[in-house]
Parts: C-alpha cells; sequence; structure tokens
C-alpha cells in the first residue's frame, strides 16, 4: 500500500520535531517521492548521517510502503 506525504511528513517530525519538511509527489502514484528535511538535529552530522536520520524515521517503511525517496537533508541558515 502506498504512502501519503503526510504519513512521510509525520514520521519524519515526530523523529525530529524541530524539522521542516517538503514533500513531493514525483508521479502522483503515492510511490516515488522528493523530500527536503532540514532540522538542527543534522548540524554536525555527514550527508550520510543525516539520510539515515530520515530513514530511521520511517521506521523501515523504505522498500516497502515507500518505493523511492529522493532525498536532500541540511540544517537551517542563520536567522531561521
Amino acid at each position: 500500500m502506498p504512502m501519503q506525504a503526510g504519513d512521510i511528513e509525520r514520521l519524519i517530525k515526530e523523529a525530529m520535531p524541530d524539522a521542516e519538511v517538503m514533500i513531493e509527489d514525483l508521479r502522483g502514484d503515492g510511490d516515488h517521492y522528493a523530500a527536503m528535511v532540514v532540522s538542527k538535529e543534522f548540524e554536525g552530522k555527514s550527508r550520510v548521517q543525516q539520510h539515515q536520520m530520515v530513514y530511521k524515521a520511517l521506521q523501515g517503511r523504505m522498500g516497502d510502503a515507500l518505493h523511492a525517496l529522493a532525498l536532500q537533508t541540511g540544517v537551517p541558515e542563520d536567522g531561521n
């Protein structure tokens, strides 16, 4: 069963409450998404570690309910 964008956002925000999450359904099929996640929790972490944090937040749904996720992560810019 495909995931809804709101479910992806909810799971990420449950794991990282300060996160700004933007989700785009790339094909309109609920199976292929792009996500931009910005969180202070990523500070000092490598890009790989940041992505691992997001995948962990998705609680094993990658490759199952969520087939593809093009992921971008970052820390908030100064003043945010």
